[in-house]
């Protein structure tokens, strides 16, 4: 189904269940669906604005569609299923190199927290406490140690891949698909897995847990610029350009409420933060899981929302490698700072 025709029946139903009401409740039912990877508070930003009532405030009718690894945003995105996509600022890039031409409307993160690494607790033990070391390990039949992302071609992937082949370490390890918290740990204790790539939150339960120990940890200071250059737009909100052409006005809506959650954060102490998102999105998670996760956005950058030129060339280093299969885009063609622009202005 085109976009055009899903908001068509969309408003048709919306219209014919509230033509009676007045025009402004008519106008708050307009459905504005976003989709991203696991509940996690890595993509809490929608959440806050959803139940700080920031959609409602622009008219919408927020849908938050979720999935077990970040290709489920894109994936969702490109089926016509949602209007908008929170992920790795790859899958934006991933869908316009395949025909799929999208606008990146804004930055969630600029340092990476899913790019840290975590290895089963008796190979650190036994002295694997690096990258380095864990390249060099064999398991127990001989073979290279098996790494394991969210999903292959997820932002997980990208950016722990580049880890890798940054250090000339890329040949050294095999990648696997191991999908959220509930088959990632079971299979890393259980020795499949030798290493995951994991949020802050998922560092927090695996060493809590005692099957696993974080070897490379991008919330310690320097780290992450180090390897990359500088911050870089990690996660992003982006949406089809057929998407916004068809609608400018649902989109500022859109960029309006996450932005007004965004300085919401930044103004507001974490456990407030927490204290918001928990009853809903997170009850079965550990509380200091959750509280590391929300607080690296926090301990990392100024929640800003921009991509410049420059944070988005250093991009291109885990962007455009071998294996990712991204040709190179430009800046101007993928990134759409106006929406962005005019939020600000409006919340000021």
């Amino acid at each position: 189904m085109t976009i055009t025709r899903r908001r068509a029946l969309a408003s048709g139903a919306a219209f014919a269940g509230a033509s009676l009401l007045p025009g402004r409740l008519l106008a708050e039912t307009r459905p504005a669906s976003i989709a991203f990877g696991p509940v996690s508070p890595v993509y809490a930003i929608a959440m806050i604005a959803e139940l700080k009532g920031y959609f409602k405030d622009e008219g919408l009718d927020p849908k938050l569609l979720t999935g077990n690894s970040g290709t489920f945003g894109r994936q969702t995105l490109a089926a016509d299923q949602a209007l908008f996509a929170h992920g790795d600022a790859s899958h934006p890039l991933q869908l316009t190199a395949r025909g799929k031409p999208c606008k990146i409307l804004l930055a969630t993160e600029m340092v990476c927290s899913y790019a840290n690494i975590v290895v089963r607790r008796d190979l650190y033990d036994s002295g694997i406490i690096s990258v380095e070391a864990l390249a060099a390990s064999r398991r127990a039949d001989g073979a290279k140690p098996i790494v394991a992302a969210t999903a292959i071609g997820s932002g997980t992937w990208v950016y722990g891949t580049y880890v890798f082949e940054s250090r000339g370490l890329g040949d050294k390890v095999n990648w696997v698909a191991g999908g959220g918290p509930n088959t990632m740990f079971p299979s890393l204790q259980t020795k499949q897995f030798d290493a995951i790539m994991a949020p802050p939150s998922w560092i927090v339960e695996v060493e809590k847990k005692g099957f696993g120990k974080v070897i490379y940890d991008t919330s310690k200071p320097g780290l992450f610029e180090k390897d990359f250059g500088g911050t870089v737009p990690v996660l992003v909100i982006y949406a089809l350009k057929d998407t916004i052409e068809q609608d400018e006005a649902l989109v500022q809506a859109f960029v309006n409420a996450i932005t007004r959650a965004m300085a919401w954060v930044k103004a507001t102490p974490l456990a407030e933060v927490q204290a918001l998102v928990t009853p809903k999105y997170f009850s079965g998670i550990d509380p200091e899981a959750v509280s590391a996760e929300l607080g690296f956005d926090t301990a990392t950058w100024a929640y800003d929302g921009s991509i410049d030129p420059a944070s988005y060339a250093r991009g291109a280093k885990p962007w455009y490698r071998k294996g990712t299969d991204i040709p190179e885009i430009k800046y101007e063609d993928i990134v759409d700072p106006s929406f962005l622009a005019a939020a600000k202005a409006k919340t000021k």
